[in-house]
């Protein structure tokens, strides 16, 4: 079978726990690479690391780093919880390698260039559940990766999990 490369979009929301929960629950399995792919916006990051990998997304950050908040300051990232309890127990119970990658920019394009920079071989992602008028305005990080993305892409719509 090999080595599979599940990435699941986190921005630890309740969507994105949802989501999470249900990718370790029905896709990954025993030699799996969990991948956490977060999305920072755009902004004005004072952090030399931020400003190094900004174009390009962060190292793969292996989970002892994930937990650590003074690591992911560096990132202008801070992990839940949950989520961590969530990612520490898959990789125990699953024998699963757990790494995270850090993206600034726009969620659509960025989930999208994770696919087939990292490469991903299967995407999960949180809907958040936004009506229609706020779609047709914002605009769907869910719809467009799913319409974009080279690889097989779950979308986990919150309460589902």
């Amino acid at each position: 079978m090999g080595e599979r490369r599940i990435g699941v979009a986190v921005d630890f929301s309740i969507g994105s726990r949802a989501a999470l929960k249900w990718a370790i629950d029905n896709v990954v399995r025993k030699g799996d690479h969990l991948i956490l792919v977060t999305i920072r916006p755009d902004g004005d990051y004072e952090q030399t690391e931020v400003q190094l990998w900004e174009a390009t997304g962060s190292p793969l950050i292996p989970l002892a780093e994930i937990s650590d908040p003074n690591i992911m300051k560096k990132y202008a990232t801070k992990p839940d919880q949950e989520t961590l309890d969530m990612v520490n127990l898959a990789a125990t119970q699953k024998e699963v390698v757990v790494v995270m990658k850090v993206y600034w920019g726009d969620p659509r394009e960025k989930l999208c260039e994770a696919v087939d920079n990292i490469p991903l071989d299967y995407l999960v992602i949180g809907n958040r559940g936004l009506g229609k008028l706020k779609r047709a305005i914002m605009g769907s990080v869910s719809n467009y990766v799913v319409n974009q993305s080279s690889c097989p892409v779950t979308v986990v719509k919150h309460g589902s999990a």
